[in-house]
């Protein structure tokens, strides 16, 4: 008998970098069992969208994912603008933070935390 996943697979992508980071920010921050990483998008910014990136409680409205040990969630309806994005953790000179590499993004701000699709 052939064994089957109900586990999706994840629309985005956590680079080791980030991974990392949210690993120790998990620790740090204390934050509670049940919590897991929220990405999303709202709207607004300079550019239409800002990122959501956050620790926060599933809804009725997630998809959850498991990303290297990392709980995600994030609403079915921000997959159209996310599938396919890299968030990173550069820790620069001039920058330092998490990063967004969105592949559907038509343009993005000067910042890099909002973007048109």
């Amino acid at each position: 008998m052939q064994e089957t996943s109900t586990t999706k697979q994840a629309p985005i992508k956590l680079t080791d970098g980030a991974i990392t980071q949210l690993q120790r920010l998990f620790e740090e921050k204390q934050v509670p069992e049940g919590h897991g990483l929220r990405v999303g998008i709202k709207g607004g910014g300079c550019s239409g969208f800002t990122y959501v990136l956050g620790f926060d409680e599933k809804t009725d409205k997630d998809e959850e994912y498991d990303i290297n040990g990392i709980t995600v969630y994030m609403e079915a309806s921000h997959g159209l603008y996310l599938v396919g994005i890299e968030i990173d953790w550069l820790d620069g000179l001039n920058n330092r933070g998490f990063v967004f590499n969105n592949p559907n993004a038509k343009d993005t701000c000067g910042c890099g935390t909002s973007f048109s699709a």
